[in-house]
């Protein structure tokens, strides 16, 4: 009968309440995390009216702020590892929820980027610690299905924040959307502090040993199905963070709807995506288990799917079958992020855990997500500012779905050896 080392004093032990407590805490802190992100995309249109910006603008306010989190995620991750993992979420938690708050008050769009770009600082910590405290929570052969639970704040964010955030907007104005999300984010970065954290290893000589930041970036990009896996997330979100920020302003244009009813719509999709996350993580895990390679698999699959279908959804305009299409969308864009999740653990010594989280972050951004918005903004701009031009550059978009997918599918072949040679590693309680 195989040992459970877990359950061994002095080791961090797997499952149990306090494994639970880390999934809920961490979750809602997902789902209020894209909360504030969302919001901000479904307030654009009238925001935009009355602060008198250009669609370039509004995307350069996106871009400006996910540029913010790319930026800090190596360093606040780097801090997750060294220090504190419960900490640094509890304190990253605060000051997003600050800025949220205080982008209400813009006046301009100088006084709109400060802020925001701020709200991405803070928001810049969370993945990687949360990542890191949730997969270290449970077993090795559940990471996927824990993971894919704590991804379900992706979508259900991003529903509650276009859904009610447009209804709060239509209501009383956009500025009281932001006020209004910052107070469950202050809570819930009280109840963070409280969470069971593990130590770092630091023996000389260990495969999880602590070494400087560079040293460490640099162990990093020597895992050959890692440096692929960050290009080809990087990539995907070109397209995935393009449509999330522009999708309701689009609506809107189409159809010449309010932003409660473009948040409906966009919002419903989201709502639908919910089952995609945990169904996502127990079929990468039931195809890990087959292959060896499910976790990369799965992911590079849902990219071809999902820009077939935004295809699809262009050439017919978002009419009635495209809106349809939009929940398939939806479920497709949200499968494989437990997954992608996953790998970033997989195949990194427990000392790496939290910075390889942070350049998945990175590479996320930087290496894609972060100049979609602009770009999308650019080419409306370009063609007039109206629907024409964003269904353009919506198209242009899924162009990264295919790239991505290649560049996973080749990450493939080298991550089941890469992952062996860290399995043995285990956790130490703190």
């Amino acid at each position: 009968m195989t040992e459970d080392k877990s359950q061994q004093p002095g080791l961090y032990k797997t499952g149990g309440w306090s494994s639970h407590y880390i999934l809920i805490i961490c979750t809602l802190l997902y789902v209020i995390n894209y909360i504030d992100r969302q919001v901000f995309s479904v307030v654009l249109q009238p925001m935009k009216v009355e602060l008198g910006l250009t669609d370039t603008q509004c995307g350069l306010a996106q871009t400006i702020f996910i540029l913010g989190m790319a930026l800090f995620s190596f360093p606040v991750a780097y801090m997750v590892d060294r220090w504190s993992r419960n900490k640094t979420i509890g304190i990253m938690a605060l000051l997003w929820s600050l800025f949220t708050f205080l982008t209400g008050f813009a006046k301009s769009f100088t006084t709109l980027i400060m802020p925001r770009s701020l709200v991405g600082v803070g928001e810049s910590g969370f993945t990687a610690g949360g990542v890191a405290m949730v997969s270290a929570a449970y077993p090795p052969e559940k990471r996927a299905r824990m993971l894919g639970i704590f991804n379900i704040g992706i979508p259900l964010g991003a529903a509650i924040g276009v859904i009610a955030g447009g209804a709060i907007s239509a209501a009383m104005g956009w500025r009281w959307a932001f006020y209004i999300f910052a107070i469950p984010g202050v809570i819930l970065s009280i109840l963070a502090f409280f969470m069971r954290d593990y130590k770092t290893p630091a023996g000389p000589g260990t495969a999880g040993a602590r070494i400087n930041f560079g040293k460490s970036i640099a162990a990093l990009f020597r895992i050959p199905s890692l440096v692929l896996y960050f290009f080809g997330y990087g990539i995907l979100c070109f397209m995935t963070v393009s449509v999330l920020v522009w999708a309701p302003a689009l609506m809107m244009r189409l159809m010449s709807i309010s932003e409660a009813t473009a948040g409906m719509i966009v919002g419903g999709w989201a709502l639908v995506a919910i089952i995609a996350a945990p169904l996502g993580g127990w079929l990468a895990d039931l195809w890990q288990k087959k292959t060896g390679k499910g976790r990369l698999y799965l992911p590079a699959l849902a990219s071809i799917l999902a820009a077939i279908v935004l295809i699809i959804m262009v050439i017919l305009r978002f009419g009635p079958i495209g809106i349809a299409l939009g929940f398939v969308y939806g479920f497709l864009s949200v499968v494989g992020s437990p997954a992608l999740n996953a790998v970033s653990q997989d195949v990194v010594p427990a000392a790496h855990k939290g910075l390889s989280m942070g350049m998945a972050v990175f590479a996320a951004y930087m290496f894609g997500g972060a100049w979609g918005p602009s770009v999308v903004g650019a080419i409306s701009d370009k063609l007039g500012g109206g629907a024409d031009g964003l269904l353009t550059a919506f198209l242009i978009t899924t162009i990264a779905g295919f790239i991505a997918a290649l560049l996973l599918w080749l990450a493939a072949r080298t991550y089941p050896a890469d992952m062996a040679k860290v399995q043995q590693e285990t956790l130490i309680a703190k």
